[in-house]
């Protein structure tokens, strides 16, 4: 008995594969190690650098300065991988990323995009009325704080660097990054006690 018709789909998946193998530019085992790392990723892994760079100067300097570089410190791979760049919220300023046209988002340490993030409602509205976004959220900022609303590109990612909560003096690594939520790194929430 003849196998089933295999999808178009996964056909044409086929001659792209064989094509790029012929082509010495990457090998099924290739492809599969890389879609294992992306999977494998999460927010815990960008809590983690978070927590780090509430706790050690330096690495909050080199976060800050190459998000890449910092996680590639934190053992994740960056290869292929756009730029990231990391904005520190503070006091007087808030941020809030996007992707304006489709769901570029930084994988790597975040893991896949919520599929909120990806909607059409998100992307447009965070852009034209970001604090009504945030208010939704439950994070209505202070009138004098001012808020960034930030496009993350396929040539550049964003992440945020939230505020450490008050009242976590003293907290080891692991605990501090029990409170950063993939919301806080995106803008749309900050770590609570």
């Amino acid at each position: 008995m003849a196998a089933p018709p295999r999808p178009d789909s996964i056909a044409l998946l086929d001659r792209l594969m064989a094509a790029l193998e012929a082509k010495g530019i990457a090998t099924e085992a290739e492809v599969a190690a890389r879609q294992a790392i992306t999977d494998r990723a999460s927010p815990e892994t960008g809590a983690r650098m978070v927590a780090k760079a509430w706790t050690d100067p330096a690495y909050r300097a080199l976060l800050l300065s190459d998000g890449k570089a910092a996680a590639e410190e934190m053992g994740v791979s960056m290869a292929g991988a756009p730029p990231l760049g990391v904005l520190e919220n503070t006091p007087a300023r808030h941020h809030l990323v996007v992707c304006t046209l489709c769901s570029c988002y930084p994988r790597a340490v975040l893991g896949y995009p919520p599929n909120w993030y990806k909607s059409f409602a998100y992307r447009s509205r965070a852009v034209r009325e970001p604090r009504a976004v945030l208010a939704e959220w439950g994070l209505n900022l202070a009138d004098n704080v001012e808020l960034r609303v930030v496009d993350s590109t396929a040539d550049y990612r964003w992440m945020v660097l939230p505020m450490r909560p008050a009242g976590t003096e003293g907290w080891d690594e692991a605990r501090l990054a029990s409170l950063v939520t993939r919301d806080a790194m995106i803008g749309v929430a900050v770590p609570i006690v």
